[in-house]
């Protein structure tokens, strides 16, 4: 994460990553928004602020900070990954594959490319 030499950031954005390894989204959101005041434009933040988003239920708001992190960086490998996920909650395959293939082209065979690709096919399987 690229927090420009701003460690209040830099602090706020660890102690967020903290807060969702203990699943604490709440916590998370309020430490990545004293991060977005400082950089509103930094697509990790916006990433980790769409899945906390997300893992709270609220599949709106998660959309719309993950397609900002996209906007911002097209390549982005965990954004790409979590909208993916997204589109399967929202039941929208079509788009859970295009954020694959986009993952595919932006990592080859990486982790986050092969998450995805496995929780598309539980998807498919159930769905049959």
């Amino acid at each position: 994460l690229t927090i420009n030499n701003d460690s209040n950031a830099a602090a706020e954005y660890a102690r967020a990553q903290t807060a969702i390894a203990q699943v604490d989204y709440e916590t998370a959101i309020g430490h990545l928004d004293k991060v977005l005041a400082a950089q509103p434009n930094n697509p990790d933040v916006l990433n980790l602020m769409g899945f906390s988003k997300r893992k709270l239920g609220d599949q709106s708001e998660a959309l719309e900070y993950y397609n900002k992190a996209l906007d911002l960086q097209p390549n982005h490998i965990g954004a790409n990954e979590y909208l993916g996920e997204l589109y399967l909650e929202l039941k929208n395959v079509t788009k859970a594959q295009q954020r694959l293939a986009v993952l595919q082209q932006a990592c080859g065979n990486c982790q986050e490319y092969n998450e995805l690709k496995e929780k598309i096919e539980k998807y498919k399987a159930t769905q049959g």
